[in-house]
């Protein structure tokens, strides 16, 4: 027998084998003592037999194993050369504990060897690990699972996600039960319809108290989940890339990294988790962690209509508003007036810029901005001297239905990343670029692994010529987010919609897993472009505020009160971000349903800030109060309404809060909470914390 454990102050991971088998993983959750008896909990892990079943319960290992009568998912099924099924049965070879573990297992018989990695960081408290399968000759491989983790047995629930185009981030609450919740998504790309993330939360698990369970599965294409329970009453979770998505035999496969944690705290303490390691263990940052710059988008101000004049006049408008990056979205290239052709013709369009983009860039950098650019550089339109010239370099067949009017490039081909990369360097070499807004408009004809393989390839080959680039990985919004791509990447784009509503409902389950610094906000138009929704300024502004801030509508259209406001809001953003891109975003347990709340701490626990967003009519005519959470019971906080004098005239009462700083106990901010004033749906309080 063996037995090893991964430890921090949150959690602890204990694995053990039966004999020379594959170890399932005994004990996952609060931290145990160093002196915790391992052959003793594996005793205690031990299940009874009954009648009706085997006489000894086959093992959840950690690549459940067909041949060894496992009754549920296996986590491995594979095929020889010839086709033939292989049912393998992996025996104990070897372990390593160096900054880690590694486990080395071997089948004989089917000369095979499987490798299982794992490591914990004690900073994010996030797990990692990952599978890899080697072959002495070439196999086929239909599903390999990441390293399988239980899923805890007094949980009555899971949650994971779905969404769509304008929709992202939409939280699935599914009940557990006998038999298996089958995830796949097949679109090539992350996803709007299947972000790679679950959550189980153990029974009376809220945003701040209870136990709970995290999973995320780093990969940019199609990716598989299965949540399992077995007739016994165990739980199974498995992730991995989607099935079949390894088109080409081979010697070796290996899995994405699958990242976990536990927490104690509720699905904030996952949550936080999440944030810090993606930011602070995932993301790589050229010019380190400096102050996130306020963007300007020019998308929803002129589409495809490009005029140097009109574009120069924006830019001034935007600088005086605030905006510290410019950046000049799809239109700039081929003969690009809309979306049916010239993707692949990655070359300035003269007719709109007689001149290059050197007299655009020069204004930007007059205005004190930098200047970013964008590309959809995996994606091509039939109708364009590209795709004419090399109609071979689509991925699927001729007559594949379009989407956006585009096809998508066969990333696995060498020749393609190379034409992409001379195209991009050469943009990137003749001009002051410190930023690419990355776009992926269309799902994939096929899930392949080596598109998304190929992809990276050209991600990485550029960073490493041009590393003070920065990149913004967007796929009609949020379609590709994950922690495979955000290694290569600065920002995502959470979605298409710049609606200040939808934003708020976005954002707020996005911030399960993505922290300030990588999720990208802007101030939209005053009547919102994908959802005809006509929302004010202020709530827009402060909904922005909430993340990477930056503006995207037409400056022009902005009266004096809303340039006001829009200004307000950018300085005061502008004076906490240095403290709030460090910050933990903890989502809030609101009494009222119509009231989404979140509060972000900043790292040393001295302050923090509430945004309170009502995206609804209350049922009840006064305010609930709002419970804060995680500040110290027995310290003093100054809070400030900071926009309590936009109150409606229909809030007539005289609160204290409205116009003057007040102090309370942090227990009684976390016991009782804080009653706001009277507000419309559609607004926003946003409310500071000082700790005295």
């Amino acid at each position: 027998m063996h037995h090893w454990r991964l430890d921090d102050e949150r959690q602890t991971l204990v694995l053990a084998t039966k004999g020379a088998r594959l170890p399932q993983v005994i004990y996952w959750g609060a931290p145990l003592p160093a002196d915790e008896d391992l052959e003793t909990l594996q005793a205690a892990y031990q299940l009874d037999v009954t009648g009706g079943m085997l006489d000894e319960n086959p093992d959840l290992s950690i690549c459940p194993e067909a041949s060894r009568t496992f009754p549920g998912q296996p986590g491995l099924i594979c095929r020889d050369t010839d086709g033939t099924p292989l049912l393998p049965k992996f025996c104990f070879e070897k372990a390593g504990t160096d900054g880690g573990l590694t486990l080395s297992f071997r089948d004989d018989e089917n000369r095979l060897t499987l490798t299982a990695i794992y490591a914990i960081n004690p900073q994010t408290h996030i797990i990692t690990a990952k599978h890899i399968l080697e072959a002495d000759r070439s196999i086929h491989l239909h599903w390999l699972s990441a390293p399988v983790f239980p899923a805890p047995q007094n949980a009555s629930e899971m949650i994971d996600f779905a969404g769509r185009w304008c929709g992202e981030f939409q939280l699935n609450r599914t009940a557990w039960s006998a038999g298996m919740r089958y995830r796949e998504n097949r679109t090539g790309r992350t996803g709007h319809e299947h972000f790679p993330g679950l959550i189980v939360p153990c029974e009376g698990t809220t945003n701040t108290d209870g136990e709970a369970y995290g999973f995320h599965y780093g990969w940019s294409g199609g990716h598989k989940m299965i949540a399992e329970e077995l007739p016994d009453g165990r739980r199974q979770i498995q992730f991995g890339h989607a099935a079949r998505m390894e088109t080409e035999a081979a010697t070796r496969f290996e899995t994405a990294t699958l990242y976990a944690t536990f927490s104690g705290h509720g699905l904030n303490g996952c949550a936080t988790a999440f944030q810090r390691h993606t930011r602070d263990q995932i993301v790589t940052w050229p010019k380190g962690q400096i102050a996130r710059p306020v963007h300007y988008n020019c998308w929803e101000a002129v589409y495809f209509d490009h005029k140097l004049d009109v574009l120069k006049d924006i830019a001034t408008k935007a600088a005086n508003l605030g905006a510290e990056r410019f950046v000049l979205d799809d239109g700039w290239f081929g003969k690009r007036d809309d979306d049916t052709t010239s993707l692949s013709d990655w070359q300035v369009d003269p007719r709109k810029y007689p001149d290059g983009l050197g007299p655009l860039i020069d204004h930007v950098h007059a205005e004190g901005m930098t200047f970013g650019i964008w590309f959809e550089p995996e994606m091509i339109n039939p109708d364009s001297d590209i795709h004419r010239a090399n109609p071979h370099w689509a991925l699927g067949s001729e007559d594949q239905t379009l989407g956006r009017q585009q096809k998508a490039l066969n990333m696995a081909l060498p020749e393609v990343r190379d034409f992409l990369y001379d195209r991009m360097s050469a943009i990137l070499r003749d001009h002051d670029v410190d930023y690419i807004k990355w776009d992926h408009n269309r799902v994939l004809p096929a899930p392949d692994a080596a598109q998304t393989r190929g992809s990276y390839a050209l991600i990485d080959r550029l960073r490493r010529d041009f590393p003070q680039v920065e990149i913004e990985s967007c796929a009609s919004g949020g379609g590709r987010i994950d922690m495979g791509i955000l290694k290569r990447t600065q920002r995502v784009w959470l979605s298409d919609s710049n609606d200040a509503l939808e934003r708020l409902k976005i954002q707020h389950n996005a911030a399960l897993f993505l922290p300030l610094s990588v999720t990208g906000s802007h101030v939209g138009p005053r009547k919102c472009h994908t959802s005809g929704r006509s929302i004010d300024i202020s709530m827009r502004a402060w909904v922005a505020a909430q993340r990477h801030m930056g503006f995207e509508m037409d400056p022009r259209e902005l009266d004096d009160r809303e340039e006001r406001v829009l200004r307000e809001v950018t300085s005061w953003w502008k004076a906490n971000r240095d403290w709030m891109q460090r910050a933990d975003i903890l989502r809030l347990d609101s009494a009222d349903p119509a009231v989404i709340a979140e509060q972000q701490l900043a790292e040393d626990h001295s302050r923090f800030v509430v945004f309170a967003g009502k995206a609804d009519t209350s049922a009840q005519i006064a305010p609930r109060p709002l419970r804060l959470t995680r500040l110290d019971p027995t310290a003093r906080y100054r809070i400030q309404l900071m926009n309590g004098p936009t109150a409606p005239a229909l809030s007539r009462g005289d609160q204290r809060i409205k116009t003057e700083p007040m102090e309370f106990s942090g227990a009684y901010l976390m016991n009782y909470g804080v009653t706001l004033p009277w507000n419309f749906p559609e607004t926003m309080w946003v409310l500071e914390g000082t700790k005295l």
